[in-house]
């Protein structure tokens, strides 16, 4: 089974798709790197050879992935909620960031609707 920076790649997908299980590459980063690393991109996980599972993980090297990716993510937040700036404030408020319309739409960032009043039966 290989396992390139922390995470176990499924052992029946190509190595191309394999290496997208790891937080940070995507199908472009993972084919540059099979490219850098001289693999062949349509040999299976299972298939690969001690030397070319250490030629991925050198080309690799150059990479921010897993948790030292989200710990810099999570600081960038941070550093925008602490420093007061619209984004920041955004976060905050657990409202879009991107300029999205929150009228009507945004149900994934703001929850599940909250029931502003009742029916007038509810008054009498």
């Amino acid at each position: 089974m290989a396992r390139l920076a922390g995470v176990d790649l499924p052992k029946e997908k190509r190595v191309e798709i394999g290496l997208t299980y790891i937080y940070g590459i995507g199908l472009k980063t993972s084919q540059k790197i099979l490219k850098d690393a001289g693999v062949n991109p349509d040999i299976r996980v299972k298939d690969l050879t001690a030397d070319q599972e250490q030629a991925i993980r050198k080309a690799m090297s150059g990479y921010t992935v897993e948790g030292d990716l989200r710990r810099e993510v999570a600081l960038n937040i941070k550093q925008l909620v602490e420093m007061g700036c619209y984004r920041g404030m955004r976060h905050r408020k657990n409202l879009p960031v991107r300029g999205q319309r929150t009228k009507t739409n945004a149900r994934t960032r703001k929850g599940p609707r909250k029931l502003v009043s009742r029916s007038k039966s509810a008054d009498k």
